[in-house]
Parts: C-alpha cells; sequence; structure tokens
C-alpha cells in the first residue's frame, strides 16, 4: 500500500484497468442487471482513462508542436486512446472489448507481480500461480490481440452494409490499424499481416483452388499491400 500511495498514478492505473476488466465482464455477462450499452461504454471510458494516464506518464510536459503529436502517436496508449473514443459513441461490437480486456489482464498482471515483489517470495501464492501462468500466456494472448485489430475491420464493413456503422468507421478504424501496424513497441499487427498472407497464399497456390477464387484473392492481397503504412524499418 506505501507504494501505491507514493505512486498515485499507477494506483489509478490499476483502478482504470480493474475496471475495465470488470465492465467488460459485465458486458458480455450482465449478471448484475443494468444497461449492456452502458456496460460497454463504461470499459470503453476506462480503457481511454488508462491510455490518458500512460501517456501522462511517457509524454513530456504537452506542447501545441507537431514534435509533440508525431511523439504522442507513437504510443501504443495514444493507439488505445483513440480506439476507445471512436468505439464509445457507436452500436456496441463484442470484440470491440476482447484487445483492451486482454491488455488490462495482462497489464494488471505486471502490476500485481510487482506489487508481490515487495510483498516477498512467499506472499500469497495462489496469486502469485495465477501471475505467473499468466506471463507464461503473454505472445498467445497479444497475438488475440493482434487477430482481433486486424478482423474488426471486415466487421466494420459488414456493419455498414447492414446500417449498424457509419460509412466513416471503417476509414476511422483503417488509421488505428495503420497505427497499430507501425508500432514500434507491439510488432504483432505485422507479424500476424505477414502469416496471414503467406497462409492465404500457399491456400491459393494449391492445385484444388479454383483460379477466379485465385484471381480474386490475389488482387485482394495487392489492394491490402498498397495500403499498408511504410513501418519505421522500411522507411530508414
Amino acid at each position: 500500500m506505501e507504494s501505491l500511495k507514493a505512486n498515485k498514478v499507477d494506483a489509478f492505473l490499476m483502478i482504470t484497468r480493474a475496471l475495465t476488466i470488470v465492465f467488460s465482464f459485465l458486458f458480455i455477462f450482465p449478471l448484475l442487471g443494468g444497461s449492456q450499452v452502458a456496460y460497454y461504454q463504461k470499459a470503453l471510458y476506462s480503457c481511454a482513462a488508462t491510455s490518458a494516464l500512460r501517456l501522462h506518464q511517457r509524454l513530456p510536459r504537452f506542447e501545441f508542436s507537431r514534435a509533440f503529436f508525431s511523439q504522442m502517436l507513437l504510443e501504443d496508449s495514444s493507439h488505445y486512446l483513440f480506439y476507445a473514443l471512436i468505439f464509445s459513441t457507436g452500436y456496441p461490437i463484442s470484440v470491440v472489448l476482447m484487445p483492451i480486456f486482454l491488455f488490462a489482464v495482462l497489464h494488471l498482471t505486471t502490476s500485481l507481480r510487482s506489487r508481490l515483489n515487495i510483498l516477498g517470495p512467499q506472499s500469497l501464492p495462489l496469486v502469485r500461480r495465477f501471475v505467473t501462468w499468466m506471463e507464461s500466456k503473454q505472445q498467445m494472448l497479444l497475438r488475440v490481440i493482434a487477430f482481433n485489430e486486424i478482423f474488426l475491420m471486415p466487421i466494420l464493413l459488414i456493419m455498414v452494409f447492414t446500417g449498424k456503422a457509419s460509412l466513416l468507421m471503417p476509414f476511422i478504424y483503417y488509421r488505428f490499424l495503420s497505427l497499430r501496424y507501425t508500432s514500434t513497441r507491439n510488432p504483432y499487427c505485422r507479424t500476424v499481416f505477414f502469416e496471414l498472407r503467406i497462409s492465404v497464399e500457399q491456400l491459393c497456390n494449391h492445385p484444388s483452388f479454383p483460379q477466379f477464387l485465385r484471381n480474386v484473392v490475389v488482387r485482394m492481397i495487392s489492394l491490402i499491400n498498397r495500403l499498408a503504412p511504410p513501418t519505421m524499418a522500411a522507411a530508414s
């Protein structure tokens, strides 16, 4: 408790992440009653608060300058602040909550590890076991998040045609997906895009795959490649 009092931002981050987990769970499983739309929005608002606090920790003092905003866009927290804001007023989509739920769980687990280390190696063995198990699943969960980020785009396109999403939403989400693709701290979105492309190309090259479908898929891959933003490594 003393360490949390000494660093109030970390304490608030633990609270906002816990709220993201709770509200996401209640949206899927409304055990306490209430409005599912309200739970959905509260989960996204909690995520936005977490992202804003992380930006407060990582960025220098605010300046109304191009350099400051360029630096801000490099931060993963700014990506999910943007994500939370663009979905908080729209039609509730269950898969929208998956990334923020998993990120909250992963980061809260890291925070718990720090607190357990302060308490001592023999403290709360059950919690320590859970934290260790979650840490062993970190890479898998980050890949799940990346898959979710990617496949949310076709879901939004379908929702546009069914009238449940604005025509602008896919274009706005494309900007978010571009930021995730060029992230310098989290390469999983790029990695999963590459793996999906390899898998689809292998499927298309199978002799029994219909030629007309192969042509469609090749054109789609070419379009996606053109839309992919240049990464930092490519730019250098």
